[in-house]
């Protein structure tokens, strides 16, 4: 379950870390809208998994 929770997280970070180089580096709104939606799904399912 631990493994998991870590998996997820790394997966949350690096999406962040993605759409903050999108967003500084002034890329296309699809871009950092697209990263923007996977972020928020990520984020979705670790609340869902009650972490």
């Amino acid at each position: 379950m631990a493994n998991a929770k870590e998996e997820l997280v790394e997966q949350i970070e690096k999406i962040r870390k993605k759409m903050d180089q999108c967003i500084e580096q002034r890329e296309e709104y699809r871009k950092i809208y697209r990263y923007s939606v996977e972020l928020d799904q990520l984020l979705n399912q670790y609340i869902v998994a009650g972490y």
